[in-house]
């Protein structure tokens, strides 16, 4: 194995005949599956530079990126990622899944964590650096809501999906 690059955020490796990109400081992501008390899914519009465009996801965050969260658990990293996104303090957060974000390309690991028990506390919006736009949708027209933004050429990133079945399964309360 050999490091072929390496930068702030991110390596690429060479491995065999296999090229891939690894994170930096970092054990993984946790998207963050959070439903109001009034039954709307907490979604993110966000530029993706790499897409060149806006997508819809869930609220999301790389885990332990930074030194001062470096011990921070999932359930914790989601709740305090969750509050600086959407404004909405979570009580309980647990993990619903975790597995290969997208396995061709990078050793990352995605893990959907629940976050319950929620407070809105202020509009949201993200850090520095960051320009989100908080979406409150009824879960009885989530599907209709996400077919227009792809019409709108918005992509909508498929750990929704994901984070729906949870919901919709009664796993997530």
């Amino acid at each position: 194995m050999k490091t072929v690059y390496q930068g702030k955020f991110l390596k690429l490796i060479h491995d065999r005949h296999w090229e891939y990109v690894s994170r930096v400081n970092a054990r993984g992501a946790a998207a963050i599956v959070a439903v109001t008390p009034q039954n709307e899914i907490v979604l993110v519009e966000q530029t993706r530079i790499p897409l060149q465009g806006k997508t819809i996801e869930l609220p999301a965050g790389i885990v332990g990126d930074a030194a001062e969260f470096a011990s921070e658990s999932f359930e914790q990293s989601a709740i305090r990622e969750l509050l600086e996104e959407t404004g909405f303090q979570g009580s309980h957060a647990r993990v619903l899944a975790s597995g290969p974000t997208a396995p061709g390309l990078t050793s990352e690991y995605s893990t959907l964590v629940a976050v319950t028990g929620l407070t809105r506390l202020h509009a949201g919006g993200g850090v520095d650096g960051e320009d989100i736009t908080v979406h409150l949708v009824p879960l009885a027209e989530v599907r209709e809501w996400l077919v227009a933004k792809q019409h709108e050429g918005l992509a909508v990133e498929p750990k929704i999906y994901a984070g729906l079945y949870f919901v919709l399964t009664g796993a997530v309360v």
